[in-house]
């Protein structure tokens, strides 16, 4: 066995002859353990944040959607959606059509989004299983299905036969607008409906057919905004984007997930990152404790480590003792609070201790990743704890004359 990491191993299972450094490298481990944990547990705790965050787009937001970069709307001719029908790898794809509108009901009035969607939608998002009041559309019928929000703003419940919603859009043209009858186009729709997902979507979005949007916005039978893909699971998403571009051309873009929540997944990034910097200066504060115990200990030591030097151990030899015993330190340190850690995760995704809200626990998420990240930071710093502490070890110090 190596000579350094044998009298490391002995030193570090030994008590010392003081109190005081025993003490010292007790709180100096202890340190290193809730440094550990606590790192992991904020980064798994971030992880479940970021991950519910998310799951709201995955309701919201398809696979992979294509859009216009020229005008509001493009053509899709028979042949593009033969062409599309023949990609390996995708499931479903809806039609879009998607407007500002303004809706009244009983005297109240709310703008909004119109989306009118094709019968394969809820294919392609699940947006029907969030339906909190009456059900999904049927397909090419006058119907909508609002958010809460609108529909509170309005006044609004379901299958009201006895009055009817009006969605209105401004007509195209020129010149001069001498009455309301001019410059929108009025359609009445009956809501069957209403979903609850998210603020932004409950206050501004409503669905309708995509034969509703079509008529208030005097589209011809393939004019669309958007397409919406499903994809299979073990698709090849980067191949897919290919050709679906080369088949819809330059004029359309396609882009997943995460492209449409580019700006949510930007900021979640850095929120993670700072939480990753904050927690390991918290760390670094915790390891100057194993450098203040080495100090204590080589000094404690002084005397057997001139018995080293005497028996032929040299200088290099002796600060790689204590190198050796700062790194086992926070290493096993370490690998404690971890394990600590991942048992306070479980115990939090088993029993749920710890609730936002009266129904709803605070979301964890156990990563590899995490455990990894946190491991390496521990492993790093607490190498570099240990090599500021075991350099301060020379012939002067360990040579009693």
């Amino acid at each position: 066995m190596n000579f350094s990491l044998f009298i490391a191993k002995r030193y570090l299972r030994s008590r010392s002859s003081s109190n005081a450094i025993n003490f010292i490298s007790i709180i100096a481990v202890v340190g290193v353990i809730l440094g550990g944990m606590a790192l992991f547990i904020v980064m798994s705790g971030f992880a479940g944040l970021k991950a519910f965050t998310l799951e709201f787009s995955t309701i919201i937001d398809p696979d992979l959607k294509a859009e216009t970069v020229i005008g509001k709307s493009f053509v899709l001719t028979e042949e593009a959606e033969t062409k599309l029908k023949n990609i390996e790898g995708i499931v479903s794809y809806s039609k879009i059509i998607e407007e500002r509108a303004l809706a009244s009901f009983d005297g109240n009035t709310h703008p909004l989004f119109l989306k009118g969607v094709d019968e394969h939608f809820p294919i392609v998002n699940p947006i029907d299983s969030i339906v909190s009041e009456g059900a999904w559309m049927i397909p090419k019928t006058k119907q909508i299905v609002m958010g809460w929000g609108i529909a509170n703003s309005l006044s609004i419940g379901i299958l009201d036969y006895g009055k009817s919603v009006k969605l209105y859009v401004p007509r195209p043209g020129k010149g001069q607008i001498t009455s309301t009858k001019q410059a929108f186009k009025e359609l009445h729709v009956q809501n069957v409906g209403i979903f609850e997902v998210n603020e932004n979507l409950n206050n501004n979005y409503v669905f309708t057919t995509i034969e509703v949007a079509r008529t208030l916005l005097s589209y011809q039978a393939n004019q669309i905004t958007d397409l919406e893909f499903k994809l299979a699971e073990n698709a090849e998403e980067e191949k897919v984007i290919a050709q679906i571009q080369n088949i819809l051309g330059n004029k359309v873009s396609v882009k997943n997930r995460e492209a449409l929540n580019e700006s949510l997944h930007k900021m979640l990034n850095i929120e993670h990152l700072f939480v990753y910097l904050i927690f390991t200066l918290v760390l670094i504060i915790a390891l100057f404790n194993i450098i203040g115990s080495i100090i204590m200990m080589i000094l404690d030591k002084k005397q057997t480590l001139n018995t080293l030097f005497s028996l032929g151990a040299t200088v290099k030899d002796i600060q790689r003792i204590f190198f050796l015993q700062g790194t086992l330190m926070t290493v096993i340190g370490g690998i404690i609070g971890l394990l600590l850690g991942t048992i306070i995760l479980f115990i939090q995704q088993k029993f749920e201790p710890i609730m936002l809200t009266n129904s709803l626990a605070y979301p964890v998420v156990f990563k590899i990743e995490n455990l990894i990240l946190v491991f390496i930071t521990i492993t790093v710093f607490g190498i570099i704890a240990s090599k500021i502490a075991s350099v301060r070890i020379n012939k002067s110090l360990v040579k009693i004359e």
